[in-house]
């Protein structure tokens, strides 16, 4: 068959169209520089492609290149043809403020499963909407409602660490722990990144779709999720959740910097199609888990996030029909879920690592905590200023969010550190570059030191600590967050010692989070 005999089709006229179409696009692109941006240096491709950015998104790498082309090339560095990144945090407040007209990019296109949610809704008129039903559900008061929740998960964490330090789990090795084994110092040797998983999912579980996934009772990653075939009921299959989710924010990440127009074509390709049926899985768990909820009616009077989302209406007095319920429940799933394991894992690593710093928080926790055992009541430890900059470290090095945010300039321009952009124009300001700012931070940037927390300038820290971003479209459930931090952190520290099983660097996958890629310790219990 020779080639002009192919259906159009066929995946080798596919690919070479592909291949050919692309580069002339951003060629034409490039000569015309509508933006004004020619200017702005950067790596060479990235001026005519966004195969640059797509390249090291996929490869889980983005905010690491784009911290040293930083380095390179300075404050202002053009990521894709028509992308600017700013390291400073003076642009934090213009990009991302309130007032300043900006609006979320095509990026967040890639995020859209069931329909849009509060975090992936482009119009300004629909995320006020949504904010408004949503945002109250996050109030300080209805967070301290959601504290038991975070501590009957927490509760069965430690049950199961301890069963671990008298001899191990019964059945938990191999993929998802790594192997548990006991020895030197009488130490139990295992990677905590897996358990927080499983209490990041449970509480998330309970909270937003009112039971745990039971992932801690199991000690294994296992979630229902719902599968729809035509003109048949809903089957319920189980999966791994923590799996999915990690390939869903690969895909997504990566398919969100590629231009609109190509995303269907390359949704073909092996990778992207394995990502595409993780997005379709991941909302299966939440579509099965509303079903589930509202079959029984009585299961509204728990007062969990779910409920109050059944109960929340916007400013027309309307709530929201069952497939926008599902949509926002699936985006409190993922917003809840890995933010809280990956942050509570690489505060567990710095501090295992930095034995004088977690010596000297379990001398503040002991000091305040007297003989309070268990788990550790958020009231009780909420103004431990050692507890809160050793969070605020971890967080500062491993940000839930370590990229940089794309946002689109208004019709009317932008200037952003003296610096005036034009009207579509993408701009983001990465938290992974900024948090390593060494006129805000000092020169040991890369340290773990939750010194410095009282020892910088606080004005210009407040300015550049970044890790949930702020503004209108900032994280919704940081104060949640803040409370599940205090609560793992200080049970978990209190009850027990660590050490790391090496000195290696963490290692960390970027999606559209940043995330461990595990973190072995030796763990006994105190004598407290």
């Amino acid at each position: 068959m020779s080639l002009l005999t192919y259906p159009l089709d066929h995946p080798y006229i596919f690919s070479a169209t592909l291949l050919l179409a692309a580069p002339l696009y951003h060629i034409i692109v490039w000569l015309k520089d509508e933006l004004g941006i020619h200017d702005v240096p950067g790596p060479r491709l990235a001026a005519l492609s966004d195969a640059w950015l797509g390249y090291w998104a996929a490869q889980g790498t983005r905010s690491l290149v784009v911290h040293e082309v930083h380095k390179k090339f300075g404050k202002f560095v053009r990521i894709a043809p028509n992308h600017i990144s700013i390291s400073d945090p003076d642009a934090l407040q213009v990009v991302y403020g309130h007032g300043t007209g900006t609006i979320k990019s095509d990026f967040y296109d890639a995020f859209v499963s069931i329909r849009r949610g509060l975090f992936n809704t482009r119009s300004r008129s629909e995320h006020t909407r949504k904010r408004k039903i949503v945002s109250h559900i996050f109030s300080q008061k209805n967070v301290l409602a959601f504290e038991n929740n975070v501590r009957i998960a927490l509760a069965k964490l430690i049950k199961q660490w301890d069963k671990l330090c008298e001899g191990g789990i019964k059945g938990f090795s191999g993929k998802d722990g790594g192997g548990v084994w006991v020895g030197r110092e009488g130490r139990v040797w295992f990677d905590v990144l897996p358990w927080y998983n499983y209490l990041a999912f449970d509480i998330i579980g309970d909270l937003a779709f009112g039971a745990p996934f039971g992932m801690l009772d199991a000690a294994r990653d296992i979630a229902p999720v719902a599968i729809s075939e035509p003109g048949a009921p809903l089957k319920v299959i189980y999966i791994p959740a923590v799996e999915i989710l990690n390939s869903r924010g690969d895909f997504s990440a990566s398919m969100g910097v590629l231009p609109s127009w190509i995303r269907p074509y390359i949704k073909r390709l092996p990778w992207y199609a394995r990502g595409q049926q993780a997005v379709k899985h991941l909302a299966g768990i939440a579509i099965a888990a509303v079903e589930k909820r509202l079959a029984d009616p009585a299961s509204a009077e728990r007062g969990d996030l779910l409920s109050k989302l059944q109960e929340g209406k916007d400013e027309d007095g309307n709530p929201m029909g069952k497939e926008e319920l599902t949509a926002e429940a699936l985006t409190q799933l993922i917003a809840g879920s890995d933010t809280t394991s990956n942050s509570s894992c690489g505060i567990t690593y710095y501090l295992s690592r930095n034995p004088q710093a977690q010596k000297k928080l379990q001398a503040e926790l002991d000091n305040a905590l007297g003989l309070e055992e268990g788990v550790i009541p958020y009231e009780s430890v909420k103004k431990l200023e050692y507890l809160d900059a050793c969070i605020n470290e971890g967080l500062r090095l491993l940000s839930p969010s370590s990229l940089g945010l794309p946002r689109l300039v208004p019709e009317e321009g932008l200037e952003v550190c003296g610096r005036n952009f034009k009207a579509g124009t993408v701009l983001s300001v990465p938290s992974y570059t900024v948090h390593r700012d060494t006129a805000v931070w000092g020169d040991d940037i890369e340290e773990y030191r939750p010194e410095r927390w009282f020892e910088r300038d606080a004005n210009l820290i407040q300015k550049a600590f970044n890790p949930f971003s702020f503004g209108p479209r900032g994280c919704v459930g940081k104060n949640l967050a803040s409370l599940e931090l205090f609560v793992i952190i200080a049970t978990v520290f209190r009850r027990y010692e660590f050490v790391l099983e090496s000195d290696e660097p963490l290692m960390t996958r970027e999606g559209f989070l940043r995330k461990p890629l595990g973190t072995k310790v030796g763990m006994r219990r105190r004598n407290v």
